[in-house]
């Protein structure tokens, strides 16, 4: 028998900025490595016996108005681009997360969480450094609609959607 699958837990984005990102991975995003949306992950790795929990906080989390964000600069991961995100109020629920799961986290997700949005991974790097030459010729930080948190379940590839919350108030 199968392992349960462990949880990954993302922010969701308004239309506009959820088209333009998913627009922006689908042209640079190497096509076979593409299986997932454009995203912004909190967490990486929760085991699946959080999933009822976390259901909890998020709708909680979610019961406020949504966090302001920007997108901050363009980063060089080597071998792809990503948008740095900024946002204090998202960190503070990442953060409250980290501590209600403290002692359940891999050590990626126990690390320095630095938020980002990876619209190109797996190119060579002369390929990466020319979207972001691209990218820089005309990027102004911009400001980021943070719609509501998204809980998956990993399948090893795909990820399968358990639970969108949305950001009301």
């Amino acid at each position: 028998m199968n392992a349960p699958a462990p949880i990954i837990v993302t922010a969701l984005f308004g239309d506009g900025d959820n088209g333009w990102l998913q627009h922006l991975r689908q042209t640079h995003f190497p096509p076979e490595r593409n299986q997932v949306p454009a995203h912004l992950t909190l967490f990486h790795h929760l085991p699946p016996g959080v999933e009822g929990e976390l259901g909890t906080r998020l709708a909680a989390y979610t019961a406020t108005p949504p966090p302001k964000a920007w997108i901050a600069g363009i980063i060089n991961l080597g071998g792809g681009t990503a948008f740095r995100v900024e946002s204090e109020e998202l960190e503070d629920i990442r953060a409250e997360l980290a501590c209600a799961f403290h002692g359940l986290l891999t050590p990626q997700d126990q690390a320095s969480w630095r938020p980002h949005i990876t619209i190109q991974n797996k190119v060579e790097p002369k390929v990466a450094k020319a979207v972001q030459d691209q990218l820089r010729a005309t990027f102004e930080p911009r400001p980021l609609k943070i719609t509501g948190l998204q809980s998956w379940r990993y399948l090893g590839g795909p990820w399968e959607p358990i639970r969108k919350h949305g950001f009301r108030g």
